[in-house]
């Protein structure tokens, strides 16, 4: 007998706003938003979501709506998913839950994604003080492809996945984030966007926190690989798990270094969920002061793109000034991803574009060396199969070089939006 078809527990209609859709969506974690479904472990079930702006960005001529986008109200999540056994009992504090990706892809009719460059006031990026303002590049899908009118000349596979997949966290392990992240930086009174002012609404809107980190409960991971056939295995802190997700990306680079730097979209998940009773004891070592200080587990699927041409390049832990830094991973991996953008500029791309393609490309980050003082090294590797012109340098190929060429702008903030776009008598685009 065939499987039945996954069942629908969250629609969503993107015409309409977040607070407008069928079921309520939510934007903080807190133990007391309540679940908006129950599914039943076993069950193979669906989930759609907004994109993570809940729709605000639009397929345009213009920047604008990245510049002025109000980031206090995002990321839009679906859930909280009450998940239960065969018997109709719900996860437990103390339980692992593994969540299996069986599908996923954009929402049909909504086949398309955007890039973007925050203005250094409203929430910059990874290189902010090179790239301060506001830019976007929109992307079109053709099946697993992507391709963008604004980055011409490259078209890869996209290894979709959810940036965001998360249990909600308990009363004592929303008070350790509050007061850790107190420490860390004052931060101004936020609210939290629900559908409905409830009982305990005013409550939850002045302890709830944010979803932009990745936390003890999963959250914005923002693991590439996250992909069809994948698991996570989340600790389960309240009664039924509150399983929430969102932040859908058709492709991102390692690090998401723009900030909005994957191909952000609507989209939808197709799940299993698994309750491990008692797992987060058998399976989880706490590194911290109490038992709620764990990580999840993700387990990579099976499907990815296949490269074998990378080009590699490296950086240590010594910033643009010259200054040496002790070990700095963040600095080494800066300094990569400036070595990349350097480099690809060469071939007539501006350096915005290449920053915002390194950020949702299937590019490889890593932490190569840690141990050698003074510097940490880290490696971005790029392949150069997504490029329509060999990339590499010339004493390499077997064929000429590429023909630099000027390329076509990003969409930036403008008075009229617009970009003329013409031919040149190879047929590429240019302004």
């Amino acid at each position: 007998m065939a499987p039945l078809t996954p069942r629908l527990v969250v629609p969503i209609d993107v015409k309409k706003q977040p607070w407008e859709q069928k079921i309520p969506l939510h934007n903080r974690w807190h133990p007391d938003i309540p679940p908006v479904a129950d599914v039943t472990e076993g069950e193979l079930f669906r989930v759609e979501m907004v994109d993570w702006t809940g729709g605000r960005i639009r397929d345009d001529n213009s920047a604008d709506d990245i510049k002025f986008l109000d980031l206090t109200i995002t990321h839009y999540l679906s859930g909280p998913l009450r998940i239960v056994d065969s018997e109709g009992l719900p996860a437990s504090p103390g339980d692992l839950l593994a969540v299996e990706i069986c599908n996923l892809g954009p929402l049909p009719g909504d086949e398309w994604g955007y890039t973007a460059i925050f203005e250094r006031e409203n929430g910059g990026g990874f290189l902010t003080d090179h790239f301060p303002s506001a830019r976007k590049a929109i992307w079109y899908f053709e099946g697993i492809y992507a391709y963008s009118p604004q980055i011409p000349g490259v078209r890869f596979p996209g290894l979709t996945h959810p940036g965001i997949v998360g249990t909600a966290p308990s009363v004592e392990l929303l008070h350790i984030w509050n007061e850790r992240e107190k420490k860390l930086a004052e931060t101004s009174p936020e609210t939290l966007k629900i559908q409905k002012e409830t009982a305990g609404w005013h409550k939850m809107a002045n302890e709830a926190a944010r979803t932009i980190p990745g936390r003890e409960n999963g959250g914005n991971c923002d693991i590439k690989n996250l992909s069809r056939g994948s698991k996570v295995y989340l600790p389960v802190f309240v009664e039924g798990a509150n399983l929430s997700t969102g932040d859908m990306h058709f492709s991102q680079g390692d690090g998401e270094v723009s900030f909005c730097g994957a191909i952000e979209m609507s989209g939808f998940l197709e799940l299993k969920c698994e309750i491990i009773r008692g797992g987060m004891k058998e399976y989880l070592t706490p590194v911290g002061p109490t038992p709620l200080h764990v990580n999840p587990i993700f387990e990579i699927g099976p499907v990815e793109p296949r490269f074998s041409e990378w080009l590699v390049f490296e950086g240590i832990s010594v910033d643009e000034s010259g200054k040496q830094h002790f070990l700095d991973a963040s600095v080494a991996y800066k300094r990569a991803v400036l070595n990349a953008i350097e480099y690809l500029s060469k071939f007539g791309y501006s350096k915005e574009q290449v920053y915002l393609l390194l950020s949702c490309c299937p590019c490889e980050g890593r932490i190569s060396g840690i141990v050698d003082s003074p510097n940490a090294v880290a490696t971005l590797a790029i392949p150069t199969a997504i490029f329509d012109e060999d990339i590499r340098p010339k004493h390499l190929r077997g064929r000429p070089g590429p023909k630099l060429i000027r390329l076509p702008d990003l969409l930036s903030c403008s008075s009229d939006g617009h970009l003329p776009v013409t031919q040149d008598q190879s047929g590429r685009s240019e302004p």
